[in-house]
């Protein structure tokens, strides 16, 4: 999935849920999943999208 497509995806999953959810890194590939579940390297998370800061 490339960048684009994946922070689309996280940012609509974090609006549809009102909750955090983060954007990470995994090899070539992106994931996005809650942020309270996350507990992989702090430093593959691209970004975290926040539905209260919006």
């Amino acid at each position: 999935m490339p960048l684009s497509l994946a922070q689309h995806h996280a940012f609509t999953l974090a609006r549809s849920l009102m909750a955090c959810v983060i954007l990470f890194e995994t090899g070539d590939a992106f994931g996005v999943m809650p942020s309270r579940e996350y507990d992989g390297d702090a430093s593959r998370i691209i970004c975290e999208y926040d539905p209260f800061e919006l």
